[in-house]
């Protein structure tokens, strides 16, 4: 008998994507993505291709790897990674990542397992960009799986994260890998840290022994850099906007904006490293630990790999002078550098019609705050 236990919130599986294909092909927003993606060629190329899909593994290798390719191609100066000799042989891995970008973060991912030849993990997708049915079946199509945001109603949330913590150990258990973010939402201030209450989602299905219980995850901490920030004005705006303990309500359709936004504005270098695994004996010294220092502790050794996963660039330099008013790291970025810097911060003057120094200092700590936590005493 099927397990349908995570019916609510799996991804399809084959014998459902036809059908989501089809549904696909006829959504308006394709042409202009198509358009985009393969210019000079007719959007019936794409639509018909995608009408012919019938497997996951058949849509990542004839239209997602293209896809992705041609984002590259268009929208990135160069993509490199390392670190693919941290992937583990013949077992599921928990990927966690610093999130930048509401997709681009995770189909990168994807890349790099798929070009190493282990399977593609399965992706985490917020439940608030799963409100029309064209990103629910492009999500569920791609090997994305669905995550509550967190609820008002406690018990409901506690039921939820019991839920996914259960499904993840899961598939961890049968082999498959997972991608996730390390914290619920963007990093909007370029300063990646680990949510505890993440860790403590993954422990719930677990045993009371946290060493083996963590160990048993087989964690693969994840570290994506990019050279110029996707949705950067956005994310500097959204910060700004929320300061002093105001909530920032989206605009309708805001979400799906930022999504194309990202794919679709300049990147620059972006680079991925796949950290080394956090192991049993990694955990070993935590052992003696409460629950929650455990998970603190834990948490802080992701941060620390991830940040000695990261490649700066000359933007970060650039911004973290700038941002101090000193010359500290002059050697390691150019003028070209700090006019990129100059003319996103007058293109953000004029999108949220205001400049000061708050402002200013939330758009460069964005590209600043990666250098201060790569640098930071031990």
């Amino acid at each position: 008998m099927a397990d349908n236990r995570f019916d609510d919130i799996r991804p399809y599986y084959d014998s459902e994507i036809p059908a989501a294909m089809q549904r696909i092909a006829e959504y308006p927003m394709l042409t202009a993505v198509s358009e985009w993606l393969f210019p000079g060629r007719p959007v019936s190329v794409l639509r018909e291709q995608i009408r012919s899909i019938t497997s996951t593994a058949q849509l990542h290798s004839q239209v997602m790897y293209p896809i992705i390719q041609q984002i590259i191609k268009r929208s990135m100066t160069q993509f490199t990674y390392s670190g693919a000799e941290h992937l583990l042989t013949n077992k599921g891995m928990l990927f966690v990542s610093n999130h930048r970008d509401i997709v681009l973060d995770s189909f990168l991912q994807q890349l790099v397992i798929y070009e190493n030849r282990f399977p593609v993990a399965e992706i985490s997708f917020g439940s608030n960009l799963m409100k029309s049915q064209f990103f629910v079946d492009l999500g569920k199509s791609n090997k994305m799986y669905r995550v509550e945001r967190k609820s008002e109603d406690l018990r409901k949330f506690l039921k939820d994260s019991i839920h996914l913590s259960e499904y993840i150990r899961h598939l961890l258990t049968e082999g498959e890998s997972i991608w996730i973010a390390q914290r619920n939402g963007r990093t909007k201030d370029g300063n990646d840290l680990t949510d505890k209450g993440l860790l403590k989602m993954f422990s719930m299905s677990g045993s009371k022994d946290s060493v083996a219980s963590f160990e048993a995850l087989h964690i693969v901490p994840v570290a994506i850099s990019y050279e110029l920030e996707p949705c950067d004005l956005f994310k500097a705006r959204e910060v700004y906007l929320s300061r002093n303990g105001k909530k920032y309500n989206k605009a309708p359709g805001e979400d799906e904006h930022s999504i194309i936004t990202g794919i679709m504005q300049p990147k620059g270098h972006v680079h991925i490293h796949l950290c080394k695994a956090v192991s049993g004996e990694d955990l070993v010294p935590f052992a003696h630990m409460s629950g929650t220092d455990f998970l603190i502790a834990l948490a802080d050794l992701i941060d620390e790999r991830i940040y000695s996963g990261y490649k700066l660039y000359g933007t970060n330099f650039a911004a973290h002078d700038k941002l101090h008013g000193s010359e500290r790291f002059a050697a390691k970025y150019t003028t070209d550098d700090l006019r990129f810097l100059d003319e996103r911060l007058q293109q953000l003057y004029r999108l949220t019609d205001h400049e000061d120094d708050i402002l200013t200092s939330i758009f460069l700590g964005i590209y600043a705050n990666p250098v201060d936590n790569c640098f930071q005493e031990p």
